[in-house]
């Protein structure tokens, strides 16, 4: 039984996101963006929540504007928890596992440098942004 814990948590956790996403449209409200409230900067995540709608309403392109790193990187993330909660029913090794840690580090450090390019004024184009 508890192996099936973090995945029952994890589903929880995805439906709680898209009630969150759907009611949220439904009434124009959103938890802000803290970082971007305190400081006016644009956080890795900003645009991230108009990304999922996007998504849901097959505006892919729109979504890529909102937030084009994260976009690019859900499918890998995607991919890495399917793989680690399905190998962990199976009793199998996983292939992430096998993954090394610096990897996470550069995502991390990609992350930070991400953060930072998208508030500087050349690379505007990276910010949370309309398409019409």
């Amino acid at each position: 039984m508890k192996k099936y814990k973090k995945i029952i948590i994890s589903i929880i956790l995805i439906i709680l996101l898209f009630i969150y996403v759907l009611v949220g449209e439904k009434l124009n409200f959103y938890i802000p963006c803290p970082i971007k409230s305190l400081t006016g900067l644009y956080c890795p995540g900003c645009g991230i929540t108009r990304m999922i709608l996007s998504i849901l309403k097959g505006d892919l392109y729109q979504a890529f504007r909102y937030n084009p790193l994260v976009f690019v990187l859900t499918p890998f993330i995607i991919f890495y928890f399917l793989e680690i909660n399905i190998s962990k029913i199976c009793n199998k090794t996983s292939i992430c596992r096998k993954i090394p840690d610096y990897v996470f580090y550069v995502i991390i450090v990609v992350l930070v440098i991400y953060g930072i390019l998208r508030n500087i004024d050349i690379f505007s184009y990276l910010r949370p942004t309309i398409v019409r």
